[in-house]
């Protein structure tokens, strides 16, 4: 069968069209049929049933046709804007933003010989010394690869020693011929800024360097053998944390034969990410991932958290679940197209937000200071969250709703979850959302929408390592290129190097 969205004829696609409405409208009345036979020999209100059915299928519509064709952003307008005086002109843009870290290249312009001519006598100008008109523009030097040729200097003494040879630099791989630094910035295009293998050997073409991009995974691969003491090294440090985040998503194993969906699990944590990339989303995979940690856990609703963690089961782990509020929010953002009144829980959540927008985060402080922080922000939770928090239940608890909406739905997650939800209210260190996590889960969702994932298995060990490590660099603040280069040249000197970044602190 041709599916309409390969129709290329436009007379064909009104006849497929037409076909296609007419076919939903004779299973619409199959349905009420059915409906109706249904809650007669159940000895239901056919009626009624056919009327809660109805109801569902809109709201269903409802949200598939804004999944497919409205704005993805959570965001919502703001219930009141301030209208700026007519006379005062809105600035477009940001403005020049400052570069302080580009190199300055100054060009002083001088006039042609034929335009020296004063306009006014005829006479000759004459340079003003010191004057000139400064303008700046941000431009582009290329990229280019050189290769480099090591002359090892060799020595000898007059008595017939063996000679002595200069130590050649450090290399990658016994025998390679591709630098330590140019495979640290393979790493960084692809999993620092999403560019595929093949993509780069295509860029690096128009650069004067002939390479395929089964030479360029060579190099990624032989350097992650050299940094895995430093990404095996990661879990240790996210676990000496009092609060960790965990969420997951898919990737695909793209080894011989079909895809195979596996999934990237993360746990972060202020200053350090840890991904794994495995084939299930099982408790067991997550009893795996969180292993003995002790602490307290921040993740969504799926249910693999809570079996692995639910008191007197064998094997549950010591450790306890909060949840993310960001989560609850999305529901009712969704509900709210079907559902009108969810703008008044929006609005207290949204309050929620705005108390904590004004608290200090505790992470970016030491000693006294942190403990003042924390302090402030227990107290003021206790005194302007928690009435918020007692009002959105009480807002939950009135509300009436038909089995299966999007609204019950979002009840139901926020009731089910809510013990987790409100601890923020008792412990200072527990945010509000899972947001920090998600974050460091972007760049794995980016890169895989452009590589579609990994090809050999190894891939998938090798990407895990890349994403944690650059983006432990980022949150601590030191440029991932300096330290994949330095963690690099450390362990290549002493094998069984770890070599964590830097905080900027």
């Amino acid at each position: 069968m041709v599916r309409l969205e390969h129709v290329t004829d436009l007379e064909m696609a009104k006849q497929m069209a037409a076909l296609l409405e007419a076919e939903n409208a004779r299973l619409h009345q199959r349905l009420e049929l059915l409906v109706q036979e249904n809650a007669r020999l159940k000895g239901e209100d056919a009626q009624a049933r056919l009327q809660l059915e109805l109801t569902q299928l809109k709201e269903q519509l409802a949200l598939m046709q804004q999944r497919l064709f409205g704005a993805s952003s959570e965001k919502r307008k703001p219930e009141a804007e301030a209208t700026p005086p007519a006379n005062i002109r809105k600035q477009r843009g940001h403005g020049p933003r400052a570069q302080p870290e580009l190199p300055v290249q100054e060009e002083l312009l001088p006039l042609d010989e034929a335009d020296k001519v004063c306009g006014l006598c005829g006479g000759a100008l004459k340079e003003w010394t010191g004057q000139t008109e400064d303008s700046e523009e941000v431009s582009v030097v290329e990229r280019h690869f050189v290769l480099k040729r090591y002359r090892r200097q060799k020595y000898r003494c007059p008595c017939g020693c063996t000679p002595v040879t200069a130590p050649a630099p450090p290399r990658l791989m016994e025998g390679g011929r591709y630098s330590v630094e140019f495979a640290v910035h393979v790493a960084l295009q692809k999993y620092g800024f999403h560019l595929p293998l093949a993509r780069q050997a295509r860029m690096y073409l128009r650069e004067g360097l002939v390479v395929d991009s089964q030479t360029l995974w060579d190099q990624l691969s032989a350097l992650a053998l050299h940094l895995q003491p430093s990404y095996e090294a990661l879990p240790a440090v996210l676990f000496t944390s009092p609060l960790i985040h965990a969420d997951e998503t898919y990737w695909y194993l793209l080894d011989k034969g079909p895809r195979k969906k596996w999934y990237a699990w993360t746990v972060a944590c202020a200053d350090a990410v840890y991904h794994r990339i495995l084939p299930s989303r099982s408790a067991a995979t997550a009893r795996q991932v969180l292993g003995d940690y002790k602490g307290i856990v921040m993740v969504d609703g799926y249910a693999s958290y809570q079996t692995v963690t639910k008191p007197g089961k064998e094997a549950s782990l010591d450790c306890s679940l909060v949840f993310c509020w960001s989560h609850v929010r999305r529901k009712y953002v969704d509900a709210e197209k079907v559902a009108p009144v969810c703008a008044q829980v929006l609005k207290l959540i949204g309050q929620l937000y705005a108390i904590e927008a004004d608290l200090p985060d505790p992470h970016a402080l030491e000693g006294e200071q942190q403990e003042a922080a924390l302090a402030h922000r227990l107290a003021v939770r206790q005194e302007e969250s928690a009435p918020l928090v007692a009002a959105i239940r009480e807002w939950a608890l009135a509300q009436r709703s038909l089995p299966g909406s999007a609204l019950r739905t979002a009840l139901e997650y926020m009731l089910g979850l809510w013990n987790g939800l409100t601890v923020f209210l008792t412990n200072p260190w527990v945010p509000l959302d899972n947001n920090l996590v998600e974050r460091q889960l972007r760049d794995m969702v980016v890169g895989r929408k452009n590589h579609y994932g990994s090809k050999p298995l190894r891939g998938t060990e090798v990407a895990a390592l890349f994403y944690s490590l650059i983006e432990t660099a980022r949150l601590r603040g030191e440029d991932p290129d300096r330290y994949l280069l330095r963690a690099a040249l450390a362990a290549i000197e002493q094998p069984g190097t770890v070599t964590l970044p830097t905080s900027s602190d």
